[in-house]
């Protein structure tokens, strides 16, 4: 009887002994996927190790971070609570539940975590940053400010500090101290593209062109596959009336992604602009495809269908403005006219008085919100 219970004893030891390692090894292979970018999968190992020892803080946390990849942020936030509540000096913990908070515009709530990661590692270079960047958020640029200048004390040779802090002082329209820490970013490593792009976009705004194509020249030369360099680069040969320059940019930019918005609606003005009509058209065609309710695609569509005789597709573009917009005085003249020219006198009528009284409405508003202020 003593060696049945022996061995009974036994086989319960080797089944713990191997669901410990059976455990082990699901976190494991999660963490492996986690790595690899299969969050979801991630997501079902982790699942696993919590059904089998829910006391572990450490499958909250790394499925936290699975969600968080995923852009589920509550999720994120209520998993590294879970890891929290199993062990409050899980550094990591608060500083992912902090950058969780953050995306969900929690911003004090992000502060407080960062702040207590920060109690751990006072010197940690991306809660600095996170730190900031939460202040800034909050408009307490002061406090910003200190924290970047602990953050580049530490680590002057910081490239991603001098960014940040160069757009904290373009949300306070300093943009000699923006200009002043893209330089400093540069000037540390000239093969950050982000640096180049940066300060080309603060050149655009400063209307200082020249420098701004060079700096965005060089930010695709150093990574020719960010879509948004060719887009503002486009702008910037728009208003150095390089128009053949910001098409090829576009195109350029619709060849990496046919979908991109921005690309497409700038194309468009731009065809329309060379009175290239049946291409603009085109154009903004697959803008409202993509999204339908986007009112300007469906105005500058109407145009140009005006402009090649076919008021029939202007109208119906405008009935589309107008029902969502009915105050939109100026497409009521714009279809009065449609109507117009296609006989449709009554219609007409009804258009250019609909026009009249909504135009007199918006004067008024006007004068009251004048005397009001």
């Amino acid at each position: 009887m003593r060696k049945i219970a022996i061995s009974v004893c036994m086989f319960l030891s080797a089944l713990f002994v191997s669901s410990q390692v059976n455990t082990d090894r699901v976190m494991t292979i999660g963490k492996n996927a986690l790595y690899f970018e299969d969050y979801v999968l991630a997501i079902q190992y982790f699942n696993q190790v919590i059904g089998a020892k829910p006391y572990l803080a450490d499958p909250y946390y790394f499925r936290a971070m699975s969600k968080f990849m995923l852009d589920d942020f509550k999720g994120a936030e209520e998993d590294a609570n879970l890891c929290i509540e199993r062990n409050p000096y899980y550094t990591s913990a608060y500083q992912l539940r902090g950058a969780a908070r953050q995306n969900q515009e929690k911003y004090e709530l992000a502060a407080t975590d960062y702040q207590r990661s920060l109690e751990f590692f006072p010197e940690d270079r991306l809660t600095l940053v996170n730190m900031a960047i939460v202040n800034v958020e909050l408009e307490h640029y002061d406090v910003a400010e200190k924290f970047f200048e602990v953050l580049l004390r530490r680590f002057p040779d910081y490239v991603p500090g001098y960014l940040t802090r160069g757009q904290m002082h373009l949300e306070r329209k300093d943009t000699l101290k923006a200009l002043a820490d893209y330089d400093k970013a540069i000037e540390i490593d000239p093969y950050t593209a982000q640096s180049f792009s940066a300060r080309g976009l603060l050149q655009f705004q400063m209307k200082d062109y020249n420098k701004a194509l060079a700096d965005l020249d060089e930010a695709i030369r150093l990574d020719p596959f960010f879509t948004g360099n060719y887009i503002n680069r486009g702008l910037v040969k728009y208003n150095l009336n390089d128009l053949r320059g910001a098409m090829a940019d576009y195109d350029r930019v619709i060849e990496m992604d046919e979908n991109n918005l921005i690309a497409l609606f700038n194309r468009g003005l731009l065809r329309a602009q060379v009175a290239d009509n049946n291409r603009a058209i085109r154009d903004f065609d697959k803008v409202i495809e993509i999204e339908p309710d986007n009112t300007m695609a469906y105005i500058n569509r109407a145009m140009l269908h005006a402009e090649i005789g076919d008021n029939a597709s202007a109208i119906e573009d405008l009935n589309v403005v107008l029902n969502d917009h009915p105050d939109f005085f100026t497409g009521y003249y714009m279809r009065a006219e449609m109507k117009r020219e296609l006989n449709d006198l009554r219609g007409a009528e009804r258009d250019y008085l609909a026009a009249r009284d909504e135009e007199a409405k918006a004067k008024k508003r006007a004068t009251t919100d004048a005397e009001d202020g």
